[in-house]
């Protein structure tokens, strides 16, 4: 009698994948005295690399505007190979929607804060988060689809 392979769940490689920094008004920007409006986007991706290993990309993308002026725009992209073996297929989404982009995060978070910092700008210090609810937002939009396509809508 032979045991089952224990489920594997390691991280192979955290890495910064894309970094973008604009001052498109700088210098002028940096004698505005006015508060900026301040636009964060946060997204994840998972794509499978090889058999059991997965890249997950967290993405944040900062936009700060005074009125119609943009004062920076950054854009990071951290990411990470993961090896996922020995998992249910059902538990594999989770991991890739969750548990990746939770252990991503800190790691961007830091980037944006020393980045908008560098380009002279007070930090962006962005609040700690979990990806659970992100994900489960996107399984419900998910069923919604799949539930309206089922019910019979027909194109004319």
């Amino acid at each position: 009698m032979s045991e089952s392979p224990q489920p594997v769940f390691a991280i192979e490689k955290i890495y910064l994948k894309d970094l973008s920094v604009e001052v498109p008004n700088a210098p002028e920007v940096f004698l505005e005295r006015e508060v900026p409006t301040v636009d964060v986007n946060i997204s994840s991706n998972a794509r499978s690399v090889q058999d059991g290993l997965f890249e997950v990309v967290v993405t944040v993308t900062i936009t700060a505007k005074i009125k119609d002026k943009t004062m920076f725009l950054v854009e990071a992209a951290q990411a990470g190979v993961f090896q996922i073996r020995n998992v249910p297929q059902q538990d594999i989404e989770p991991l890739l929607g969750i548990a990746c982009p939770n252990t991503l995060f800190p790691y961007v978070r830091e980037t944006i804060s020393a980045v908008t910092s560098r380009a002279g700008f007070t930090p962006v210090v962005l609040a700690p988060m979990t990806f659970e609810g992100i994900y489960q937002q996107q399984v419900q939009q998910m069923q919604a689809q799949q539930a309206q396509q089922q019910s019979g809508v027909k194109p004319n």
